[in-house]
């Protein structure tokens, strides 16, 4: 609607503006508008236009049609806007006086108030490249108008500078704005004829959401005001800052003429959020409602974001500083302009009433009338009751933004843009003739300017000003550079603007925003509030996001076993190496400890205490022997095969002990092809003794010649020849696939098993089960002569032994296979040792207590009884 109403009023304008003028002055210039006269004017070689927002909030006018318009009227002045005005005078006076820069050219101006109105501010840019004739002079528009302005600087707003660019762009009149921000304007297909001193919202985006990710602030409120500018910044900000995972708890956009329900409705929402951080894309003037409302519901615990647009504004302060302390916000670049500020308050009652724009400024700031009349562009009932100016004032005397010198941001965006065109006049005036860009090598023209000409070489234009390098992209976009202020209460009430960091697009990705968090003052105490949907997930958990709910809103669920998070809000869980395990806090994977059955360890103590207490047994059981070895009881059963058998005993016993210990190649080669052979000479033992037993009492049969083939030698062999066996298959087992050490890391804990790999399965089980074919054997022989006369066989002794023997290696075959690391290592050892203890026990004790306990018993004749 505004582009439409933009269009049908330039056609209006030039038919009336552009009257026909010949050189017979036949027809005379007659000026069909308003008296709209307001404004600054130097004339020179070249005028400068500008367009400065001086007055803002039209009153709203009904048109009959039937009487003449009235003029426009507002409610509201900017001493800023005036600033910016006297400071574009400032810098064209200053190049003017320069011999460096366009010495054979001198610079004039025509200023003019845009009133922050689209309508208006296209009127009077027409004005400024139309020119303007003086009121009913009736002289030709040659003599009489003001010259007309090839380049505009101006304007202030997005919006206004987008409608003004559509009426101009057909004609290539450059339009080179001290403000307007929005990225929008970077089209060049859209906007040709448009340059800026004032870098695009794009960076200014990417500088607000990286110091929001830079405080961890992922859930944050966003509003901003019913304008080009603000749209399309929420626009960028929502879609840049999904690249950082930071979510918006709600999007709101209010209207530029608040009304007390839209207001209301804005702070219920500001009031109910959980989001503590406001983001604010706006102008100072349009967020006053925003605040007042915000103190009378007690809306007092946020933290304000600023937009470039009023980051450090003041006008906010006296009413609303107890809201907006610690508000942090980026500031285009600041500079001192030397002179500027001698130069702005040089102004008097005397120059106030030269110009209507310094006489409203004056009543404005010294509440009192020059030459006793009011100034038509003050509306409030109070002025009309303003003393008469004594001619006295001073502005040394008050403090006024107008003559505020010590934040010249947009001032200094103004100065560069007057400097932006006068260096690009000069760049022309050095062009050779027939060496210039345009055809057939053409220069461009100094005092006939062409627009596009101009362009041209402003878009190619870098310059240095204030110990500054000015430079453009290609899209007429000067390169990003902000500062960081926070809004900080002085001891006496006023603002205090701190810079606290800066942002520079031209720097590295990661190095482009530096913040000195030390001389941060916050709105509420001395730590960045949080502002979190959840909570951050610490390292040793993962993020799962909630169902219907923005990324940024989360439960924190602990990583599986085997698993670490060694970052903060991690996605997903890292699966640690099989030589590492989590830390009990799951953060950092670390080495896996070694578990072996060590000889240090309690079980490990006991199993080789055990061990000793066996193999001390049997050698004391074997003294006993050898002591009483004469004695008929020892000589009663075969006293060899039993020394034999207290020897091998003696080994299974001290066998346990290469099961203790880290397991080496060695040693795992060593310990089960040991036990195998030490258990199987202990069962050929016992196997002899109960055969001889067996036909020992077969021989007293007369005509029985059978003892002659189990002599001693025939004994011995036996045993060796069973033995043989057993090597045979160790040997079998050692050279096809022997055991060996490894280390497993297969179960879910945080140990690596070293332990003893059988290698071959076939092999391991083949020397346990030739063991317990023997015992079996030994059994049956044992059970046969179980009833032969007690005082001369050990046949009951050895089948006791042989149950014991059964019952401990029928158990342990299940508890082993089910076993792991080195509990498996113990239930072994324990069988050996169980094993190891019944044979010695049911064999060798009731022996031992005869000789020892009951000697009357040890003589041939308690030997012969029945």
């Amino acid at each position: 609607m505004a582009q439409i109403y933009a269009t049908l009023l330039t056609l209006c304008l030039l038919l009336y503006i552009r009257v026909q003028c010949q050189s017979n002055n036949k027809y005379k210039c007659i000026y069909q508008g308003d008296d709209d006269t307001y404004s600054f004017y130097q004339g020179g070689d070249l005028v400068l236009g500008g367009i400065f927002p001086l007055h803002s909030s039209t009153i709203p006018q009904f048109f009959s049609f039937t009487t003449k318009p009235k003029l426009i009227q507002y409610k509201f002045f900017t001493p800023r806007a005036l600033r910016w005005m006297q400071t574009m005078i400032f810098a064209v006076r200053e190049i003017n006086q320069r011999q460096d820069l366009l010495p054979n050219l001198s610079l004039g101006y025509h200023i003019r108030d845009s009133g922050d109105d689209i309508p208006v501010s296209v009127k009077r840019s027409l004005l400024l490249v139309n020119g303007q004739p003086e009121k009913g002079s009736g002289q030709s528009c040659e003599d009489t108008r003001k010259q007309p302005s090839p380049v505009i600087v101006g304007e202030a707003s997005s919006g206004v500078s987008m409608a003004v660019l559509r009426t101009l762009g057909t004609f290539q009149i450059p339009l080179v704005s001290y403000f307007a921000s929005c990225s929008c304007l970077s089209n060049k297909r859209e906007f040709p004829a448009f340059m800026r001193t004032m870098p695009s919202d794009l960076f200014q985006i990417k500088a607000l959401v990286k110091l929001v990710y830079y405080f961890k602030w992922t859930w944050l409120g966003v509003i901003g005001v019913d304008t080009d500018y603000a749209r399309f910044a929420i626009q960028l900000f929502l879609k840049e800052s999904e690249k950082y995972n930071i979510c918006p708890a709600y999007v709101h956009i209010y209207p530029v003429a608040l009304t007390q329900n839209t207001v209301e409705e804005l702070v219920k929402i500001l009031k109910s959020s959980s989001a503590r951080v406001i983001l604010n894309f706006s102008v100072d003037s349009y967020l006053y409602g925003v605040l007042k409302e915000c103190r009378r519901q007690n809306v007092t615990n946020l933290q304000w974001i600023a937009s470039e647009a009023w980051a450090t504004s003041k006008v906010l302060w006296d009413d609303f500083g107890d809201l907006l302390k610690g508000t942090l916000g980026f500031a285009i670049r600041r500079a001192d302009i030397p002179h500027l500020g001698s130069y702005l308050r040089s102004v008097s009652s005397s120059v106030a009433q030269t110009s209507p724009f310094f006489t409203e400024f004056w009543e404005e700031t010294f509440h009192c009338r020059l030459n006793g009349s009011l100034n038509t562009h003050v509306h409030e009932e109070a002025s009309y009751n303003w003393p008469a100016c004594n001619g006295n004032e001073t502005l040394d005397d008050v403090y006024t933004l107008y003559s505020d010198v010590s934040q010249l941001r947009v001032s200094y965006n103004v100065y560069k843009a007057v400097y932006l065109i006068a260096h690009a006049l000069h760049d022309m005036s050095t062009c050779d003739p027939g060496k210039g860009p345009f055809k057939n090598g053409t220069c461009g023209s100094l005092y006939q300017i062409l627009p596009w000409q101009l362009l041209y070489y402003m878009k190619r234009t870098n310059f240095t000003t204030l110990g500054e390098e000015v430079r453009f992209d290609k899209n007429g976009d000067p390169i990003a550079s902000y500062d960081l202020m926070n809004w900080q209460r002085e001891s006496d009430g006023s603002l205090q603007l701190v810079r606290v960091g800066i942002y520079d697009a031209s720097f590295k990705d990661d190095k482009d925003l530096v913040i000195d968090e030390s001389v941060i003052m916050w709105h509420r105490g001395d730590k960045a509030p949080e502002s979190l949907c959840s909570k951050s997930c610490l390292p040793g958990s993962r993020k799962a996001r909630q169902k219907g709910k923005p990324v940024c809103c989360f439960d924190c669920i602990s990583c599986a076993e085997g698993e670490i998070s060694n970052q903060t809000d991690s996605i997903d869980c890292l699966t640690c190496s099989k030589d590492t395990w989590p830390n009990q806090s799951q953060d950092q994977c670390i080495p896996k400890t070694l578990e072996f059955l060590s000889f240090q360890e309690p079980l490990g103590i006991i199993l080789w205490v055990f061990s000793a207490l066996g193999a001390c047994a049997a050698l004391a059981v074997l003294c006993v022997f050898v002591m009483y070895r004469t004695t008929p009881v020892i000589r009663g059963n075969n006293i060899e095969l039993s020394f034999l058998l207290l020897l091998f005993l003696c080994a299974c016993f001290l066998i346990g002990l290469t099961f203790l210990g880290k397991p080496t190649d060695w040693l795992c080669q060593i310990r089960y092809p040991a036990f195998g052979i030490s258990f199987t000479l202990c069962i050929s033992c016992i196997l002899a003794k109960t055969v001889v037993v067996l036909m020992a009492f077969r021989a007293t049969i007369p005509g029985n010649n059978v003892m002659k083939w189990f002599g001693p030698v025939k004994q011995r062999s036996s045993v060796i020849l069973c033995t043989c066996v057993q090597a045979l298959i160790c040997i079998i087992w050692l050279t096809t696939k022997p055991p060996l050490a490894s280390y497993n890391s297969k179960f879910l804990s945080a140990t690596i098993i070293v332990e003893c790999s059988v290698g071959s399965e076939v092999g391991f089980w083949c020397v346990l089960g030739y063991i317990g074919f023997l015992s079996s054997l030994c059994f049956f022989l044992a059970f046969l002569a179980r009833k032969l006369p007690d005082n001369f066989n050990e046949a009951k002794f050895i089948t006791f032994s042989m149950l014991i023997f059964f019952a401990v290696w029928i158990t342990f075959i299940p508890v082993y296979v089910s076993s792991s690391g080195k509990y498996m290592v113990a239930v072994h050892v324990f069988a050996i040792l169980a094993s190891a203890f019944g044979l010695l026990m049911c064999i060798f004790a009731p022996k031992c207590y005869v000789v020892l306990l009951k000697p009357e018993r040890n003589d041939k004749k308690s030997m012969m009884k029945k």
